[in-house]
């Protein structure tokens, strides 16, 4: 195999695909990614037997090949070379070495045989859709901050994307909740997806689809079957398995009679949370909210570091209240309203709270409160 390619747009594929790989690996050809020319194109696949992700850009394919090396080391060797470097890879099939040269820089990699590379097996995809590269992202990336990271809750480890509702109020939906935070963010349903089974897309996947999705305006086809989903944006396929568990019911948790509405700018609030939490312990992170009219009195009281208070001018007009939370909590909500203000709607001291954006209904949080 002999290809040469643009130091950009390979850096650009590698970037792509290498974060699938995991660092360790007791299996040694996944730290590889397989590169495969032929036909004026080279390929990239990486996996870690649950994602697979393949990117194609355009190369001088002089012998058609392929071949796998070290996803790591390569991806640091294109980045550090100079802009502009034409990158010539080419194996040696005496000694199994991939020659890596650009300019007056080269490299040897060992290598591992191309034939010894896991494939993902093919899944018969029977609902298939397009949406924009910015609506799919927007749904996995203001939801995936409420993921659960508790194992034994393994159902909680991803994003669950499906359709809620029918005919004219249906949407697309995700929903995320590790029990103490919840985030739940529709979109229109797109054309093709009202008889798509609901899956859910684990933690790993997320975080590479909301990075390989850069390009609001372009075009993304989505594939979903019982056990995968399929996104193909660009030039670039990632193919993931599901989760295979039962989402539970997170309607139940989503309070619907909370009667006493807080106004704030949501960065203001987010810088202030964050300054008051700077002396609460690292334990609890707790931090009470006392509402009065027009007015949020943030404080902390941690009897091993200290205590903080800051006060806000707010829009609030009902009773008085004071609640806890994790401060932590708040500020991840609080980056996620991307208009202006901030709506949380109260209960009492002891039920979930509402959050949303003013204006906008299609994405709402559910945060329980602490003691404090």
């Amino acid at each position: 195999m002999k290809v040469i390619a643009e130091r950009a747009a390979l850096l650009k594929s590698l970037s792509h695909v290498q974060s699938v790989v995991e660092r360790r690996n007791t299996i040694p050809i996944l730290s590889n990614l397989l590169l495969k020319g032929e036909g004026g194109a080279l390929s990239i696949t990486a996996t870690d037997l649950d994602i697979e992700a393949v990117e194609t850009l355009d190369a001088k394919v002089e012998t058609a090949g392929s071949v796998t090396v070290s996803a790591q080391t390569l991806y640091e060797i294109i980045r550090k070379l100079p802009d502009g470097a034409e990158v010539a890879l080419t194996l040696n099939v005496e000694d199994a070495r991939v020659s890596v040269s650009a300019g007056r820089s080269r490299f040897a990699l060992a290598s591992l045989p191309a034939a010894d590379f896991p494939v993902m097996a093919t899944s018969d995809y029977a609902h298939q859709y397009e949406m924009t590269g910015g609506e799919l992202r927007k749904l996995f990336e203001k939801a995936r901050f409420a993921i659960s990271t508790e194992e034994t809750r393994y159902y909680l480890n991803g994003v669950y994307l499906h359709i809620k509702g029918e005919g004219d109020s249906a949407t697309l939906r995700a929903v995320a909740t590790d029990g103490h935070r919840l985030a739940r963010i529709d979109a229109p349903v797109p054309a093709g997806a009202a008889e798509a089974p609901g899956v859910i897309v684990p933690r790993k996947t997320v975080n590479e689809l909301v990075k390989l999705l850069d390009d609001d305006e372009a075009v993304v086809r989505i594939s979903v079957s019982e056990t995968k989903i399929r996104i193909v944006a660009g030039r670039t396929v990632l193919t993931s398995k599901v989760i295979d568990g039962q989402f539970p019911d997170y309607n139940r948790v989503i309070p619907q009679n909370n009667d006493k509405e807080l106004k704030v700018d949501a960065a203001l609030f987010a810088s202030a949370v964050d300054r008051v939490g700077t002396v609460s312990s690292e334990k609890s992170r707790a931090v009470k909210l006392a509402l009065d009219e027009d007015k949020l009195t943030l404080s902390v009281n941690a009897p091993d570091s200290g205590t903080a208070d800051e006060e806000m001018l707010v829009a609030y007009a009902a009773e008085p209240l004071t609640i806890g939370f994790n401060a932590k909590y708040l500020q991840e909500i609080a980056a996620q309203i991307d208009r202006e203000n901030a709506v949380f709607m109260f209960s009492d001291p002891g039920s979930p709270t509402l959050v949303s954006e003013e204006g906008d209904p299609s994405a709402i949080y559910v945060v329980m409160p602490m003691r404090v």
